[in-house]
This record gives C-alpha cells, structure tokens and sequence, in this order.
C-alpha cells in the first residue's frame, strides 16, 4: 500500500535532487558540528536586533526580546514536561549539547537578556557594536573551534581554542570597524570580547559578552 504522504516527499526528492543531496552531505558532518551550527544558526539572528532598534525604536525591540524570552522559557517548560511547543521543542531539542540533555537549555534566555542590556544600558553604535560582537564573536568562536579547534587555550580547562579565540577577534575586529574610525580602537574593542567570551561561565557569557563590550565602546567613543 502507498501512502500519500510518502508518494508526495518522493516526488518533492525527485525533482528536487539537490535537497536529498545536501542532507547526505549534512549526515557526514559530525554530530557535535551538527548540533553546534544549528545553535549558533539559531544565535547569530540576535544580529538584526540593532537594525530593530533603529527601523521600530529601542522601546519595541526590548519589549519583541522580553516577549521572545518569556515565550521561549514557557515554551521550554513545556518540552520538559513532554509537552513540547510546535516548532520550538524541536528546535531546542536538536540545538541542545549533551550537557542540556534533560535540563532547561538557559542560552536562548540568556541570549536575549544580553541583547536587552546592551539596548538598555549604552546608546548607539556602542549597543550595536555589543550586540555583533554577542552575535558573531561569540558564533564564529564556538563553530571554529569546534571545527578545526586544536590548540587549547590556556587557563581554559580545554573548553576554548586559540582557533575560536582568533576566529572571536576577527568578527568583533570586523563588525566594531564598521563604526569607529580609528583601527586601534577596534583593535582594543576586539581584543576585549575576545577575553570575556574566553572567560568560563557555560551560558553567563550571552551576558558578559555584550555588557563588557558596549562599556569598553562606550567610553572610548
């Protein structure tokens, strides 16, 4: 007997070779670069927060962010007690580390209240250059080192590499260019975030991260 459903998904296959084709080549990347490039994915969207602020007001956004982060935390009560929220659960459920495994997953909430400190505590572009570096450096660090990360950083107990710290640098260094005009001190804003994402803390850095760069920018603007 043929059922419908899968007559349909072999038909989308067959004409859309490329979908099957990208799932095998993602089935060959190891799980925990697969969990880690759905996380950060996931991560890197606080990246248009600043392009919020600007387009909706300061007001709107943090109150898009509060209402984000409270329906997340809902929705990931839920999931814990096996209700899980539409696509959310899912998504948490695929984005989770072996560590989260049965606990409340604290990144998304944190993520958001690091984002809402930054609008709250430092004007623009100090809270946009706060928010990239929580966005990209933060990002670019956990996908290479998990990637290509060999070389443990020191005082890290091997959670950090100095691949993911240069790959933090170089994001931070890039974005915070864009708004300041001297290179030094984007040089100096860079090497900051640098060391707050590198400081250990699992989650605590979603909220070191954007607050110790906004003040760094902030007072050499």
């Amino acid at each position: 007997m043929e059922y419908p459903g899968l007559t349909r998904a072999r038909n989308y296959t067959s004409l859309h070779p490329g979908t099957s084709a990208a799932r095998r080549v993602f089935g060959t990347v190891p799980a925990d670069i697969r969990t880690e490039l759905v996380r950060k994915s996931i991560h890197m969207f606080i990246a248009f927060v600043p392009l919020f602020a600007r387009t909706i007001g300061t007001v709107a956004t943090m109150s898009l962010l509060a209402f984000g982060t409270v329906f997340y935390a809902v929705a990931e009560i839920e999931r814990l007690s096996g209700r899980p929220v539409f696509v959310i659960g899912r998504l948490t459920a695929m984005a989770q580390r072996s560590r989260d495994i049965g606990h409340f997953v604290m990144g998304p909430v944190t993520l958001g209240l690091g984002a809402m400190a930054a609008l709250l505590l430092y004007p623009y572009p100090a809270a946009a250059i706060a928010i990239y570096a929580l966005a990209f450096g933060d990002g670019f660090a956990s996908l290479v080192g998990k990637a290509v990360g060999r070389h443990a950083l020191p005082f890290t107990q091997g959670n950090k590499s100095i691949e993911g710290s240069l790959a933090c640098f170089a994001s931070v260094f890039a974005a915070s260019s864009i708004f300041l005009v001297h290179s030094g001190q984007a040089f100096l804003v860079a090497l900051v975030a640098t060391a707050l994402e590198a400081a250990p803390g699992k989650d605590i850095d979603n909220l070191l991260l954007p607050i110790g760069t906004g003040l760094v920018v902030a007072i050499i603007l």
